[in-house]
């Protein structure tokens, strides 16, 4: 299933949204003009290892925390990234403002890299990329727009079919896959041919949750008073 765009409508420019799909595509775009000797030195530099940043975590591989959501491993990594971003990251900006959506985007990016580390302390592999950013806002967006409807391309039979899916349909399926997909890749036989953080996304996905059920908390309280 491929998102087009969703049926919830949004107020203001979502600017730090879109900073955050620029920044993505031109940090990219700086790292392919590198030659593949410096490409590979900058990710282990600035990748999330966590075997180094559990040996040292008071050390630059604190830094890595932040700096690996930035990076990516190719076009197809950071499009499909920024597009979801696109489609599901303006809706929440909109419902939290500017400072918190971004406070809330590398909050939940730090808790997927975190959640990946436990899950592999002796990894020496460099995780890089927003999917766990981007997993946090998917969370957020099925509490805070559970109303709401995808717009899904879905491939029959090498014709184009359009749907329209319920977003808690939507959101949780592709939650389920990245759970069965991380369960799956604990296996000893697999673990080290997974290729993707598939932890990350639902360390992610379940930090965004929990931060906008809290928002949503506050907001109830306040309008109390």
């Amino acid at each position: 299933m491929f998102p087009i765009r969703d049926s919830a409508r949004t107020q203001g420019i979502p600017l730090v949204n879109w900073a955050l799909i620029v920044v993505n595509v031109l940090v990219l775009a700086w790292i392919a003009s590198l030659a593949p000797r410096a490409q590979e030195s900058l990710i282990y530099s600035y990748g999330f290892v966590p075997e180094a940043f559990f040996r040292s975590p008071i050390s630059g591989a604190a830094l890595t925390l932040i700096t690996s959501m930035f990076l990516h491993g190719g076009w197809y990594h950071v499009i499909s990234n920024m597009w979801a971003l696109y489609i599901f990251g303006d809706n929440i900006e909109s419902r939290l403002g500017h400072g918190r959506y971004l406070v809330f985007y590398l909050a939940t990016g730090i808790a997927a890299a975190l959640a990946h580390a436990a899950l592999t302390p002796a990894s020496e592999i460099p995780t890089v990329g927003a999917s766990g950013a981007v997993a946090g806002v998917m969370g957020a967006y099925i509490l805070l727009f559970p109303h709401s409807r995808i717009v899904t391309l879905i491939p029959l039979f090498f014709l184009p079919w359009f749907v329209e899916v319920p977003a808690l349909i939507y959101v949780g399926v592709w939650f389920l896959s990245q759970l069965f997909n991380g369960l799956f890749s604990l296996l000893p036989e697999t673990e080290a041919a997974a290729g993707v953080a598939w932890w990350a996304h639902v360390g992610g996905f379940a930090a965004g949750l929990g931060l906008a059920a809290a928002y949503l908390g506050v907001s109830r309280r306040k309008s109390y008073y």
